[in-house]
């Protein structure tokens, strides 16, 4: 498809639009979201998960520095240290707003409050499978618990937010209900949830849009990953109208998790690197995403976005040699934006010469580009016979230089 542009020569000009860029209307918040930050919620409910108080503080910190607009934190009636835990970090002074995620009851509502929590997340399951199997009630008794529990909130002075669980299994028309009864209510947010991942990135937008033509208060959304859909789903939401996106450090959660911090970041600076850049501490996220791996004693995947060992490796000559003139060839996100840097691999059969001419400037070693080709060979030669390392080909590449005549 292209888009037609003016022309002097009276003929239509055309040009193609760029493929990375997302289509704009006057629903999309690609430039106006705000981070719902679960790891110290959701991200106690994967399957690694301890966090003693001491690990929650530290982790609540380094996100309030990084810029996360809200915290949300394990119920306090999950148990008396959640209780504990949740009332210690209110305490801390954080910039972001601190949230509780709780059941839609009075009695949990009454605990959250107690202590000092900014907000509470109020869910309930609207699905059939969660009314018969979870909760047992019907949406009419779900309607009059949800206005009780948010009358209750509103008067403590607390935000409050809304929101179905499973909500792409449930009957549209009854969630549609809800939301149109909370939004009168008053709440600040209702929302969205693929509690058990089945959505797709269409289903996930004209829910959205939809609901956006409803309520006026804003739409969180929540996306589990089983299909591995959540970072498109939480993008079409924010196209069509969602305003905050629950994630999660490294996307730790029930199951297969959620929209990872660092994944939803990696999409959005794509589309507007200026927004991005301007709210988020973006190189403090390799540490706060090492220091969540280590608590939870996992690797880093290797393929992580942004700060994964191979995010910003190269390898291919014909990459290499595009990257070493000009990054953005072979790479959509600048590395320096979070703090990392780019990797040019030469210990390969694919390396080329102008990548190994880089490595012979950075070691200072005055080598023609005919001289640069030959030991160039000899590398892919050895590569051919078993892997190389840094070291390696420093090595080939010295005794080649010293074996040059004078």
């Amino acid at each position: 498809m292209t888009a037609i542009t003016g022309s002097t020569n009276g003929t239509p000009a055309t040009r193609t639009p760029r493929p990375f860029q997302t289509s704009q209307n006057f629903l999309s918040n690609i430039s106006n979201f705000k981070f719902i930050e679960s790891t110290l919620r959701e991200g106690e409910q994967f399957s690694n998960a301890f966090f003693t108080t001491e690990t929650k503080i530290k982790i609540a910190t380094a996100l309030s520095e990084f810029g996360v607009e809200y915290l949300e934190l394990t119920s306090p009636v999950a148990s008396p240290q959640s209780r504990d835990d949740c009332a210690a970090i209110c305490k801390l002074g954080l910039k972001s707003k601190i949230l509780t995620h709780v059941r839609c009851n009075m009695d949990d509502a009454r605990a959250a409050v107690a202590t000092g929590v900014d907000g509470l997340d109020i869910v309930i399951g609207t699905s059939q499978q969660l009314q018969k199997h979870s909760h047992g009630k019907d949406i009419e008794t779900i309607k009059t618990m949800a206005l009780e529990v948010i009358e209750y909130v509103k008067s403590e002075g607390r935000e409050v937010r809304f929101s179905s669980e499973d909500s792409f299994r449930s009957d549209f028309d009854d969630i549609m209900t809800l939301y149109k009864a909370a939004d009168a209510a008053g709440v600040d947010r209702v929302g969205v949830a693929d509690t058990v991942g089945c959505a797709t990135p269409r289903q996930v937008y004209e829910l959205v849009r939809t609901l956006r033509g409803l309520v006026s208060c804003d739409i969180e959304v929540h996306f589990h990953d089983d299909t591995g859909c959540a970072i498109a789903n939480a993008l079409a939401a924010l196209e069509a109208g969602a305003t905050h996106i629950d994630v999660s450090v490294l996307g730790i959660g029930e199951r297969n998790g959620i929209t990872p911090l660092g994944g939803f970041l990696a999409r959005m600076i794509t589309l507007d690197r200026e927004y991005v850049t301007s709210r988020y501490n973006l190189k403090k996220l390799k540490e706060i995403e090492d220091l969540v791996a280590d608590a939870v004693e996992v690797n880093v995947p290797f393929n992580n976005y942004i700060t994964g060992y191979s995010a910003f490796h190269h390898k291919a000559g014909i990459h290499a040699k595009a990257i070493l003139n000009a990054p953005s060839t072979y790479e959509i996100i600048n590395p320096e934006d979070f703090g990392m840097t780019r990797f040019v691999h030469i210990g390969s059969r694919l390396t080329g010469w102008n990548a190994v001419r880089s490595r012979v400037d950075q070691l200072g070693l005055p080598m023609t580009d005919a001289q640069v080709k030959e030991v160039t060979q000899k590398i892919k030669g050895i590569a051919d016979v078993r892997p190389l390392g840094i070291d390696d080909t420093d090595a080939i590449i010295r005794s080649y230089y010293r074996d040059l005549p004078l």
